[in-house]
């Protein structure tokens, strides 16, 4: 990987063999070198979508990194959450003038501003949005991973049911809009939901084509809110793809923090 040239970072210290290291923002000791080593793993494409503007990237980072911890954790197949995980701010939904499938419906409050903004302007443009799942204890979602197994059998289920502690829905931060069904994509409320979800915040769990990365088969009706700053870095360097965004984040938080110059 060929890093940019472009970059108008300082150049204070010497690094191996010699070479003058370089770095992109002032409030982090990351350089240039180092950046390009902890996107390696990245797809190409992403990667050089980094290092072509590093310091705006790390600006918007160094953002990310004092937001609450769970705001951007990573809950897939291979990330879990403990069973007695339960927001402390979750809201009924019944207490706004949402259109619900349920009356039983609750999200976490620190996300309600997004949520109302979001459904007044879909409301603005002709469209009804309608909230049919949100928060899901892991004792709900246990019962209901286990319905789809009976259901549609293991295999199956294993494509579009998370195991209890594996669901974003357990967050409370997740919502499944309409019917539901794949048939959601092609309504007002589904292309609108994919075109302007992003500006507020919410992001598609699970895009079409990506079930090998996401681990499930695409579902046009998942949301997760994981900001308006969290969807900005997603679209304009990790292309739209939440698993890509967040599997970098989780892996690297660590590493980043250590990297923060105190002021």
């Amino acid at each position: 990987m060929i890093l940019s040239a472009g970059c108008s970072g300082q150049e204070n210290q010497q690094g191996p063999e010699g070479k003058t290291a370089v770095y992109p923002h002032p409030d982090f000791t990351i350089t240039l070198e180092e950046l390009s080593e902890i996107t390696a793993d990245l797809p190409e494409s992403i990667q050089q979508d980094i290092l072509d503007r590093p310091q705006y990237f790390l600006q918007l980072i160094l953002q990310v990194l004092s937001l609450p911890e769970d705001t951007l954790l990573l809950v897939d197949k291979g990330h879990s959450l403990p069973s007695d995980y339960i927001p402390d701010d979750l809201v009924p939904l019944s207490s706004y003038t949402l259109s619900l499938n349920r009356n039983d419906l609750s999200l976490r409050a620190r996300i309600m501003p997004d949520v109302l903004a979001m459904n007044e302007a879909a409301r603005q443009d002709g469209i009804s949005l309608v909230f049919s799942s949100c928060y899901r204890s892991y004792e709900y979602q246990q019962g209901l991973y286990e319905r789809n197994v009976r259901e549609l059998g293991k295999e199956q289920a294993d494509r579009e049911s998370a195991k209890p502690g594996t669901s974003q829905h357990q967050l409370g931060t997740t919502v499944d809009f309409g019917s539901i069904t794949d048939a959601f994509g092609s309504t007002p409320a589904g292309k609108w939901l994919y075109k302007h979800a992003w500006e507020y915040g919410f992001s598609l769990s699970y895009p079409e084509g990506y079930e090998d990365i996401t681990g499930y088969r695409h579902e046009i009706w998942h949301y997760r809110h994981i900001t308006r700053l969290g969807t900005r870095i997603e679209q304009e360097f990790f292309q739209g793809i939440q698993q890509y965004f967040l599997e970098f984040l989780n892996s690297r938080v660590g590493f980043l923090h250590s990297k923060i110059i105190a002021g």
